[in-house]
């Protein structure tokens, strides 16, 4: 596989939630528009647009004027620059549905909670047209106006990456999926993952700040730049659950939702995720130099071929009843395995 390839693969893959808004629309008022409710003008400029879609897109914060956000009853002016923006980009990809089984972990008639496996990636794009969540998602709830083959990312609000298990809120309404797009933006949902990383992480807890970029030397790989001249800002939240020796089980909390921050920010401080092969975590980074050890690792390495980072719990305020959503769920087996193998390990080198 090409570089390039890789890098695209990758690129629709995200890991973590990008949490960015896409400009999907722009239309520029002319020097003689008269005021007009902003919802009615749009559904006379926009095809196959509902002015109650549109109203919906306002009252999550998705449409602007002049780079502010304002309400359905705005009223318009001349000379104004309106865009409407969404949680990801414009695409042209069609959805095709497929029978594939997902582990659902709750579901209404709003949304629905995936507990996404290991190696399933999230949705279409290049190199990965089909088996994909969203194609899963698609079959799953069909019949739904949300679940068209126009929409690129239909109900999805974030992302994880092709190898992380865990956690995923799926929208089913195009209400839900506003309401819950700005959350996600607004950084009010709550997210943990737990990881295994090389080392001893030595402070039992810390916070990890520092920007997030494409890396200037490794395209494929995302870099922390601590004084903030490229990249996004973000922050990381760790707290050691458990030390193996050579290597430690984290919990990691979001404040911010960058590209591959978990997997960049742990590397940045020297603990680069378990089995990472896009960071280097698939070289044995700590430990002895004698070959029993060597073999141990190597066997973990085929007992966990992923780099090890789950999202285990998942917060949010439901789109429709307001009331606060939580879940948790349990640690995937080919990392519980791989954790016991290490805990077996350390016991039998300290007896």
């Amino acid at each position: 596989m090409s570089e390039e390839k890789d890098l695209r693969e990758e690129v629709e893959g995200l890991e973590e939630e990008q949490n960015e808004m896409y400009e999907h629309f722009r239309f520029v008022t002319d020097a003689g528009q008269k005021q007009l409710r902003i919802d009615k003008f749009l559904v006379n400029r926009m095809e196959n647009a509902s002015r109650n879609k549109i109203q919906e897109a306002a009252s999550a914060g998705n449409i602007l004027v002049d780079g502010v956000a304002v309400k359905a009853n705005y009223k318009i002016k001349a000379n104004e620059t309106i865009t409407i923006v969404m949680e990801y980009p414009r695409r042209e990809i069609e959805i095709i549905p497929e029978d594939i089984p997902i582990n659902i972990h709750y579901e209404d008639d709003y949304l629905l909670v995936i507990n996404k496996d290991p190696g399933m990636v999230v949705h279409p794009g290049h190199g990965n047209y089909s088996g994909t969540l969203v194609n899963a998602l698609a079959h799953h709830l069909k019949g739904l106006p949300l679940f068209n083959a126009e929409d690129p990312r239909p109900g999805l609000v974030h992302r994880i990456d092709k190898d992380t298990s865990g956690l995923l809120v799926v929208a089913k309404t195009e209400q839900a999926k506003s309401h819950l797009a700005r959350q996600f933006f607004d950084k009010t949902t709550e997210r943990k993952y737990i990881a295994l990383v090389w080392g001893d992480v030595q402070e039992d807890e810390g916070t990890v700040t520092g920007h997030i970029g494409r890396s200037l030397k490794n395209r494929l790989q995302m870099s922390v730049f601590p004084d903030g001249e490229f990249g996004k800002h973000a922050v990381t939240h760790y707290k050691v659950i458990e030390r193996l020796g050579y290597v430690t089980m984290v919990q990691c909390v979001l404040e911010t939702g960058r590209t591959h921050q978990i997997r960049a920010h742990m590397k940045y401080i020297g603990h680069t995720l378990f089995n990472d092969a896009r960071y280097g975590g698939n070289e044995i980074l700590k430990g002895t130099t004698f070959t029993k050890y060597k073999q141990f690792v190597q066997n973990c390495f085929k007992m966990l071929p992923r780099q090890a980072l789950h999202a285990k719990s998942l917060g949010f305020i439901h789109p429709h009843t307001g009331e606060k959503m939580s879940f948790t769920t349990e640690l995937p087996k080919d990392m519980t395995d791989t954790i016991e193998k290490w805990k077996g390990y350390i016991a039998s080198r300290d007896e």
